[in-house]
């Protein structure tokens, strides 16, 4: 696969304006929500980067509540190496998986240290948009977690066409599910976008209209100020799925039954879709969706697949 979109140079975005390096944190004096964007949270993942940079650009300033902005993996992104992306995902451990008490108060590795510095500006923020981007091509996924409120959020955004409902992750806890965000009792909203695949320039766009759609949505910019080159054409209808299962590779011996791409709908319970350890991978209901299927990073423990049906 080639990767078209440019490694963007962060000389100055990394400086930020706290004192915490590669955040920035502007207040409007007014009341209001304090809505954070986080990029790079893997360090591969470029896309979120351009469009924080673009919005720094701007001069783009709240009119109600605060913004903070987050350029958050910056170890990762500066090994990034354009002909091995994956590699500079992260260096110790993913940054999307130690979002829970017990993990942060042990800073033993890079990305915990780095998950500590971001902390204090994660308890301020009332909303969240985490961009991200996928090491396979694909159409662009909302992931909101099972709670209502960010259901409802990301039809009020009305983009991208798809939304995940999905649980969260085995491996450890997602910055979208960490603290009040994932509390059902709060009102905190948090969405996670995968803007398409790393390398695709389309992915740049999306992680921008996604940018502008909270700004927006939040009322932390005014409708009237935020460039509207910035938005892209919104789907007719979205689509809203539900993740009942996750795939998980047993071992090393799996394989599809055809090239997956990823959305598409299985119409019969039973259908084979792949093998793992000489035994069939099946769709369990009728029309069963496919979720981000792929084993460019297979090993024993990896989710391969997940199942989903409309929400």
């Amino acid at each position: 696969m080639d990767f078209e979109l440019p490694y963007p140079d962060l000389t100055q975005e990394r400086q930020g304006n706290t004192g915490t390096p590669g955040v920035w944190h502007f207040d409007s004096g007014l009341p209001g929500p304090t809505l954070m964007i986080t990029s790079l949270i893997h360090g591969n993942e470029l896309c979120g980067a351009w469009a924080l940079k673009t919005l720094l650009a701007s001069g783009l300033r709240p009119q109600a509540g605060g913004m903070i902005l987050a350029f958050c993996n910056l170890d990762g992104y500066d090994r990034f190496d354009v002909q091995r992306p994956d590699a500079s995902r992260y260096i110790d451990e993913d940054l999307n998986r130690v979002w829970q008490d017990e993990r942060l108060a042990q800073a033993n590795n890079r990305e915990r240290r780095r998950a500590a510095e971001l902390l204090p500006w994660v308890r301020r923020a009332d909303h969240l948009l985490d961009l991200h981007s996928m090491h396979e091509p694909g159409e662009p996924l909302l992931l909101t977690g099972l709670l209502p409120r960010n259901i409802e959020l990301a039809r009020k955004l009305g983009a991208p066409e798809h939304v995940i409902v999905d649980a969260g992750h085995k491996d450890g806890v997602r910055l979208r599910d960490y603290g009040r965000f994932g509390d059902p009792l709060d009102e905190a909203c948090a969405l996670l976008i995968e803007c398409g695949y790393h390398g695709d320039q389309a992915s740049r766009r999306v992680a921008l209209d996604m940018t502008a759609r909270m700004l927006r949505e939040t009322g932390v910019v005014a409708p009237g100020r935020i460039p509207q080159e910035w938005f892209q054409p919104e789907p007719s209808v979205q689509r809203v799925l539900q993740v009942t299962e996750a795939i998980v590779a047993p071992s090393m011996d799996v394989s599809f039954a055809r090239d997956w791409e990823g959305l598409e709908t299985v119409a019969r319970a039973g259908e084979v879709i792949g093998w793992a350890d000489g035994r069939p991978i099946t769709t369990p209901y009728d029309n069963c969706t496919l979720i981000m299927p792929s084993l460019r990073q297979l090993r024993a423990g990896v989710t391969v697949v997940r199942f989903a049906k409309e929400y």
